[in-house]
Order: C-alpha cells, then sequence, then structure tokens
C-alpha cells in the first residue's frame, strides 16, 4: 500500500536540494508525478488557518456529491467555536502540498503535507476523526504545532466521508430515529475495510518522513503521532504495531475496540433503546431508563431548560454511528428491522462473524513508544469508562510483567510511559459548551499534553502521573487527585 509513493519521495531527497519555496512546488509536483493526481502545491504566505486559503472549500473537490469532501466543516467538528480555537500570534509561512494518492484501490486516499521555512527539525503525522478529511485536525492540531516549527502532515484514512440516500440504500443510515434524512458512508463500502485505517496512518508516517528530508535536505529528528476520537484510534494502532516509525503521540479521546467488549457495537444500544423512555419521563434523572443509561458506562445527562446533552448526542451521534459500525462489521444484522437499540453484541457473536471482525482491529495496549491519553468525563459518545479508562486498563495489562530485552541494566527494558489525562467535565464535541457552560473544553489539555510529551522525549522530563483534571484546572505534576476523577460532573 502506497510503497511507489514512499520511493517517489525517497528520489525527491536524493536528486534535490533545498531551494526557495517558489521552485519547491514545481519540483515536487513534477517528482510525484503520477503518484499524486488531483494535486495542489502552493507558495503559501501563512500556512495558519488564519489564511483563508490553507483550508479548502466544502464540496470543492469535482465530481463528488457534497458532504463526500468537507474541509471546513471538518476542522470545526473537533475544535471549540470562535473564539475558544487555538490562538495564532504569529505567521507561519513554507509550502502545502495536498492530493489524492493514485495507487489506492478505492481511489478515495487524500493526503496533506505542510512544511512551514522555519522548521523546528520535527514532524507530527496526524489522524482524523470520525471519517472526516485531511483537514480535520486544522484548527486542533495545525495550527498549534506550526506556529512551533514542526512539519504537519494528515490523512483521510484512505476514505472520503459520505453523501445522501434514501431508506431504500441497503448501507444507507439515518441520522436519528426521528430522522427521514439518510447517509452513504464511503466507509461501508467494499474494500474499505476498518482495517486500513492503521495502515494508512503507518504509512503516511513513513511518507512523511520521507516527504521532510525531500523538502528541507535532512530527515526528522522526532516524529511524534496526534489524533482525536478515530483519529485517536489511529495514534494508538500505530504506536502499537509501528513503534520504530514514531517518538510518541497523544490521543484525544481516541476509540476503544476490543473484542471482549466493550466497544461501540456494545456500548452505545442501550443509551439508543432508553433515550425515549427517558424523555418520557421528562428528563427525570432517577427515571429507570436514566438508571439504565448511566449504568450501561454513561456519564450524567445535564439537563437546561429544553436542552439535554444526551439529546444532543442522541439526535447526531448515537444511532448513526452505531449504524456505521455495525453495517461495516456486521452487515447480515438487518439494522431498522431487527433494530438498533436492541442489538446484542453478544448474541451475534454466535450468529454472524462480529468478533474476528472487531479482533482485526482490535487496540491491544502493547505500546512501543510513549503515549497520553487526554478524554473527558462526559463525554457521551465515547465514555471515559468504557474507552479511556478500558484502554488504560489494556496498557497496565499489557505491560504488565513482561520481559522487556533487558537494556536497564536490571533485566528488563524500560516500558514505555502512558499516562491518562481526564478532564473533570470535557466531552466529546467541544462545541456543545457553547449550550452547556458547565462543560470544560479538552483542546487546551491536549495541546499542553503534546509539549509535556515532547519534553519528556527529547529532555528525559518526568511526566505528570496520571491524573483528574479538575474543572478550571490544568495538568499538574503534583496533581490534587491523581488517577481516576472521583465525579464525573462537577456542578453547577
Amino acid at each position: 500500500m502506497l510503497r511507489a509513493l514512499v520511493f517517489l519521495v525517497g528520489a525527491i531527497a536524493v536528486t534535490g536540494n533545498p531551494a526557495a519555496a517558489a521552485s519547491r512546488c514545481d519540483r515536487l509536483l513534477e517528482l510525484f508525478g503520477r503518484q499524486i493526481t488531483d494535486a495542489s502545491c502552493v507558495d503559501s504566505a501563512d500556512l495558519t488557518t488564519k489564511n483563508t486559503a490553507t483550508t479548502p472549500a466544502d464540496n470543492s473537490l469535482p465530481g463528488l456529491p457534497p458532504f463526500a469532501f468537507t474541509p471546513q466543516t471538518d476542522r470545526a467538528v473537533i475544535s471549540p467555536s470562535a473564539p475558544n480555537r487555538t490562538p495564532i500570534t504569529k505567521v507561519v509561512p513554507g509550502v502545502q502540498l495536498n492530493g489524492r494518492l493514485v495507487d489506492d484501490p478505492a481511489g478515495q486516499a487524500r493526503i496533506l503535507f505542510r512544511f512551514p521555512n522555519q522548521w523546528n527539525g520535527k514532524l507530527v503525522v496526524a489522524g482524523s476523526s470520525g471519517t472526516r478529511s485531511e483537514f480535520n485536525g486544522d484548527f486542533a492540531w495545525s495550527d498549534y504545532v506550526l506556529q512551533e516549527g514542526y512539519a504537519y502532515l494528515s490523512q483521510n484514512k484512505g476514505v472520503l466521508n459520505f453523501y445522501l440516500t434514501t431508506a431504500a440504500d441497503p448501507l444507507g443510515c439515518r441520522l436519528n430515529p426521528a430522522s427521514t434524512i439518510f447517509v452513504h458512508f464511503y466507509a461501508n463500502d467494499p474494500g474499505q475495510e476498518f482495517t486500513r485505517w492503521t495502515g494508512f496512518m503507518i504509512e503516511a508516517a513513513r511518507i512523511g518522513k520521507n516527504a521532510v528530508t525531500a523538502n528541507y535536505g535532512r530527515s526528522a529528528s522526532r516524529t511524534y503521532a496526534v489524533g482525536t476520537s478515530n483519529g485517536g484510534y489511529q495514534v494508538r494502532r500505530a504506536l502499537e504495531t509501528a513503534p520504530e516509525l514514531f517518538d510518541g503521540g497523544v490521543d484525544w479521546e481516541g476509540t476503544y475496540v476490543d473484542p471482549v467488549g466493550p466497544n461501540i457495537l456494545s456500548a452505545l444500544p442501550p443509551a439508543i433503546l432508553n433515550f425515549p423512555d427517558y424523555v418520557a419521563s421528562l428528563y427525570n434523572p432517577n427515571s429507570t431508563a436514566a438508571e439504565n443509561i448511566v449504568l450501561a458506562g454513561y456519564p450524567p445527562d445535564i439537563v437546561s431548560g429544553s436542552n439535554s446533552l444526551w439529546g444532543l448526542y442522541w439526535a447526531q451521534f448515537w444511532e448513526v454511528t452505531l449504524c456505521q459500525w455495525q453495517k461495516r462489521l456486521d452487515p447480515s444484522y438487518n439494522t431498522y428491522v431487527s433494530g438498533t437499540g436492541t442489538y446484542s453484541y453478544v448474541d451475534r457473536l454466535s450468529v454472524s462473524d462480529v468478533g474476528a471482525q472487531l479482533s482485526a482491529i482490535a487496540t491491544t495496549g502493547d505500546i512501543g513508544k510513549p503515549l497520553i491519553t487526554v478524554a473527558g468525563t462526559m463525554d457521551a459518545l465515547l465514555p471515559i469508562n468504557l474507552n479511556a479508562r478500558a484502554y488504560a486498563r489494556a496498557v497496565a495489562a499489557a505491560q504488565s510483567g513482561e520481559d522487556r530485552g533487558g537494556l536497564d541494566g536490571g533485566g528488563n527494558k524500560p516500558r514505555p510511559a502512558y499516562r491518562l489525562y481526564e478532564v473533570q467535565n470535557g466531552n466529546h464535541i467541544e462545541t456543545y459548551k457553547d449550550t452547556f457552560p458547565q462543560l470544560e473544553l479538552i483542546q487546551p489539555h491536549a495541546q499542553h499534553a503534546f509539549d509535556l510529551l515532547a519534553d519528556s522525549v527529547e529532555h528525559g522530563s518526568t511526566l505528570p502521573p496520571d491524573q483528574c483534571i479538575p474543572r478550571g484546572g490544568s495538568i499538574a505534576t503534583s496533581p490534587i487527585q491523581p488517577g481516576h476523577c472521583a465525579n464525573l460532573f462537577v456542578g453547577p
């Protein structure tokens, strides 16, 4: 997969010397040649999103239906609303190159490079959340690391987003149980197995390392992985399966996948099933329906007037996410006849190969380089009890009692550092803070964690311990509450 591109970028490093940015685009486009199509390369006066040309317009790729390629929407999905986005305090001139990889059999794999002129010698490789484009991290990650001098690379997991369809489409997923709108995820098409997500993150790192050498005439001294949600999953799997390519990573609310459970297919049905009865109870937190959702691993609801935090997730994420994963991993299940809220992962294990499908993409916890997970206690899409804390247990289990080669003088190779920083009142969707001011933003903590990771890798500093970042607080060397947050939500 993508090997030809790797060799070609390597050829750039051999044949070219660093030159003025004005000529770099011509040389890069010529040498990428037939390996990248729909290519665009610009000598940019500013690679940050303060430059409106940095992120293309939604639906700007010819020949694709609406919603297949939505860069402007994608970059806002994982970031807070203005003015809480990443502060931009400087101009970052450099070269931006993006395009489609010709040798991808699905014809959808896209990649983005940003090379600042003032380079710190290091590279950041970003995953993408959901089924979003390579521009997904523009606000959250690109703006931040570019201002620190990093080269930046992102990819789209080899898949476009979705297009509108109808209930007659066997791969159609409705937005929620009350919706008449159906969407078709490209990720559910033949040849778009979720196993590709790990491969594209790994190949992106290989490509990025060679591309950096091509552009600057020297290799990157450090390479870090970052990602949010499904992009965080990509970070975890990259450090589990190809740690030699990275020096460490930060996963922000990464998706946990375990064939034994918990996983998305086991966690979402109870929420979908019980939410209507919870609404009928007039959002009574003591109702049986509310208690069932909490017992399934979810954080408590926040209700303000007619607004409900659970209600936002119900309307925008719960059922459509279950449908996407079920149609990919358990396609023989009749989604809207047998039901979404009544889907039983345990029952399906004996009548389908869903267990094997999940095993093929499972997160093992066996990381080979330092990793920090940053997650919110009020995440109601990937609840912290079922995802971040579950992954922390998987890492602990993988590291427990291992004989790792005797390189520390005492018979064991030091295990890679792992930290879980829990953001009290943080949730999966940063913009939900606009509706519920009680919520906390995760983005600044994830960015702080990135700097702590880099300092630890490069200067040997000790990472702060696992901790609850209290509402209004920050990552602390000596936390008031080490370990897990005792309370998932702190009012008012």
